[in-house]
């Protein structure tokens, strides 16, 4: 990182703002060598992109930059195993994570089987019932039904006793993966998974269904070699990164390295895709133009998602996988209903959660840790990232419910994270030392299920874990700026530009922060309960444009909004395209703001 100057010491989110002192001989370097433009340059030399790496960073293509999926350890011991088996017609099938990175995942291998002239039925958890990772009762399912090889896809890493038993039911249990793995690995035929300690591939930021994609390619390559396909169609596997993309997206993985390469083919594929569930979706959800990763994430995701949240966990995968247009209107179209009722239903556990929170100064803790009977555990994880937003901590969610097996109780939770603090590492440290049934996730996002004798030793361990490691941390935040920007340079055309060149954005790759500066206010008000409303202006006057601060109403950032009308402010934010009623206008995501004082002086 190049030295930097601070802009603003505090903000009202409580942040320091910094700006980085770039080399403008090395931006001069980027323009004259690459004909970009010196703002194009800029964010190169912001994020860190070597000089070298510039042309593979901005224009990967899948000839160049696609990596050998060999490299993944044990790749080569599958790919030669799997088409051994396809060629001698064994019996397949595919248990899935009822998300959206297992439902694509589980929607391209069944995909690539079928072209393979293989049927493989795809079983998906129900998230309320059976939880997250294979179960037993499932696996036993799937072998009476004739399965004989199985794959477990974004998901049993950890699922070291479920995998013993399957295997001891006859099963061959083939792991695609990439949760956080430990030394040892469950006694599965084969464990992909980059994260596994002797994986030195270097493609650890992969979501699963992206193993899945490296899996599929290798297999692939060995059936090719064997003279599989003489006399049949070779199955098109680009035609399929639109899968890849979604679920790399909405995994929330960071788009950096091989995932760029994912995402930005795969959206070109899946503003044209074929697959008849992603046109039925897009159709349903009433996305206009190209379908972009903030349609990914914020649209197409949580409609998947929905389903599992509402007891119809197999919804996103058999929408994903079928070739029937008319089958695929009408999932897209439930899971459409599923996700309004969804949104009821969260709204009202979020504000129990937030009462809980208040009652309670939970807020005070390493950690915000709710619970209650009544939350449904559905949306634990959801709720777990408003506390986390709403409180600036790590914050875990658990429902309690009862196991229809056994009629006892037992907690299912989900945590989110804050940068720096790693959560699943938490709740696996906690599961080896006898505090949780099930533990496991990401540094960000993470699960776990624990009994009521466990609940009081699980949270003291939490607290102190969590506690540990933010006390490694630097103690003040710090908000690194992009560029700084005037409402009247903030045209559609350079935004599409930003988009264009230096996309697609998103986890470890944010997307362009700017600072305006002496911004007057012209009109504030509350949208949708919780959001503000802003139409801004530099404060010598000219053009004005739209900004939203999101769940901002009850902060202090809304409240300084709200109240201060008539001071100018510095805010920062993302700038996005609104082509609402057919015109294109830029609008600004408002994520902090500060007074700028001298300019405040002169409106009071």
């Amino acid at each position: 990182m190049p030295s930097s100057a601070v802009i603003v010491e505090r903000s009202l989110s409580k942040a320091r703002w910094i700006l980085p002192d770039i080399d403008l001989s090395a931006v001069e370097r980027l323009v004259r060598k690459h004909n970009l433009p010196e703002i194009v340059a800029r964010l190169l030399c912001v994020r860190g992109v070597e000089e070298s790496q510039v042309e593979h960073f901005l224009h990967p293509t899948l000839q160049k930059d696609f990596p050998d999926p060999f490299s993944l350890a044990g790749m080569g011991g599958l790919a030669d195993d799997m088409a051994r088996f396809i060629q001698e017609g064994r019996s397949f099938a595919i248990f899935g994570d009822f998300d959206v990175d297992g439902a694509t995942s589980s929607a391209l291998l069944h995909r690539f089987l079928k072209a393979c002239g293989v049927e493989a039925p795809i079983y998906i958890p129900e998230r309320l019932s059976e939880g997250y990772g294979p179960n037993i009762e499932a696996l036993t399912k799937l072998k009476k039904a004739g399965a004989d090889i199985l794959f477990l896809l974004d998901c049993g890493t950890t699922a070291f006793e479920t995998v013993a038993e399957g295997a001891a039911l006859g099963l061959q249990i083939v792991i695609a993966d990439h949760h956080e793995a430990e030394e040892r690995l469950p006694e599965a035929l084969h464990v992909i998974n980059p994260k596994r300690k002797d994986d030195m591939s270097g493609l650890d930021v992969m979501a699963a269904v992206g193993v899945t994609f490296m899996m599929c390619v290798a297999i692939n390559n060995r059936l090719r070699e064997s003279g599989f396909f003489e006399g049949r169609s070779v199955p098109k596997l680009k035609d399929w990164l639109d899968l890849v993309a979604l679920g790399t997206v909405c995994d929330m993985v960071p788009l950096t390295g091989v995932n760029r390469l994912f995402v930005r083919h795969g959206f070109e594929r899946m503003n044209r895709t074929d697959n008849a569930g992603l046109k039925a979706l897009i159709e349903v959800s009433g996305i206009s133009g190209p379908v972009s990763p903030y349609h990914a994430g914020f649209v197409l995701g949580p409609r998947i998602n929905a389903g599992s949240r509402v007891h119809r966990s197999d919804l996103g995968a058999a929408l994903l996988a079928t070739d029937d247009p008319e089958e695929a209107k009408n999932t897209a179209w439930t899971l459409n209903d599923c996700n309004d009722k969804r949104k009821a239903i969260q709204r009202e556990m979020e504000e129990a959660a937030i009462a809980q929170v208040e009652a309670y100064g939970l807020d005070q803790n390493p950690l915000v840790f709710v619970e209650d009977e009544a939350f449904h555990p559905g949306l634990s994880g959801l709720v777990a990232g408003r506390l986390k937003e709403k409180y600036g901590k790590p914050a875990c969610v658990v429902s309690w419910v009862e196991v229809e097996a056994s009629g006892e109780k037992e907690g299912r939770g989900s945590g989110r994270s804050v940068p720096g603090v790693h959560i699943a590492q938490a709740f696996i440290d906690a599961r080896n030392e006898g505090l949780l049934e099930k533990g496991g996730g990401h540094a960000m996002a993470g699960g776990f299920t624990l009994l009521p004798e466990q609940r009081e030793a699980f949270e003291a361990f939490l607290y102190a874990h969590i506690k540990a490691q933010a006390d490694s941390l630097e103690p003040s935040v710090e908000t690194v700026l992009d560029g700084v920007l005037s409402v009247r340079g903030a045209q559609p055309a350079f935004v599409k530009m930003i988009e264009q060149e230096v996309g697609p954005f998103g986890q470890a790759y944010p997307e362009p922060l700017f600072l305006f500066q002496n911004v007057r206010l012209h009109s504030v008000d509350i949208v949708g309960g919780a959001h503000i409303r802003l139409m801004i202006s530099d404060w010598e006057g000219g053009a004005r444009m739209k900004a939203v601060a999101f769940r901002a109403v009850g902060t202090d950032l809304g409240d300084a909004l709200l109240k201060r009308k008539q001071a100018a402010f510095d805010l920062v934010g993302h700038l996005k395209l609104d082509d609402w009623g057919g015109r294109e206008k830029v609008e600004l995501h408002v994520r902090d703001a500060a007074f700028a004082l001298e300019a405040q002086e002169e409106a009071l």
